[in-house]
């Protein structure tokens, strides 16, 4: 409890800046006809859907839905993409397909090291799509790749995973109060 505490402290005083900057970009996403498309393996993978139907379907209480989507969902394109192409691009095949300009991508990869996330944030960048993530440790690979990137101050996996999803619902909050979603 006490890593955990102190993670959550840490995090608070790193992160403001860059999650703030996150908030925006997907505001002025959303506020222009664009979406939100999110992505991550194993618990990442589950961050990435969950976030995704909280702005699809409601996060605090009805309104209006947020454009988004979890690219980790669909088990025909992903078991279809990871036999002809490769599991290295389960998520740029469908970055490329799915993305337009002005979208949002949001990697969720504790280490920032997935070679599947970076190279569909290198595809997002390549079709003037926002490459956003969230990480952890030192932010890895990500770190001149993705912008904004939120990384969580630690190098414990769970640790960085509660504050994925925490990070991860105060976004959802703060693109429904940005928006003008909900009083």
């Amino acid at each position: 409890m006490t890593d955990h505490a102190e993670t959550a402290a840490r995090t608070a005083a790193a992160l403001k800046e860059p999650f703030v900057r996150l908030a925006s970009v997907c505001a002025a996403a959303v506020r222009a006809g664009n979406k939100i498309m999110l992505f991550g393996n194993g618990g990442s993978a589950s961050d990435a859907q969950h976030l995704a139907t909280e702005l699809t379907v409601r996060y605090v209480k009805d309104r209006a839905p947020i454009a988004a989507i979890a690219l980790n969902t669909d088990t025909s394109a992903l078991t279809a993409i990871g036999n002809d192409l490769g599991f290295d691009h389960l998520f740029s095949r469908q970055v490329q397909a799915l993305g337009r300009p002005g979208d949002v991508v949001i990697g969720i990869t504790t280490s920032g090291n997935s070679p599947n996330v970076l190279l569909a944030l290198e595809m997002a960048r390549s079709m003037g799509i926002v490459p956003a993530a969230l990480s952890g440790r030192d932010g890895g690979r990500l770190v001149g790749l993705a912008d904004p990137l939120v990384v969580v101050p630690s190098t414990v996996t769970a640790r960085i995973q509660e504050m994925h999803i925490t990070l991860g619902h105060m976004l959802c909050g703060a693109l429904e109060r940005e928006l003008g979603l909900v009083g």
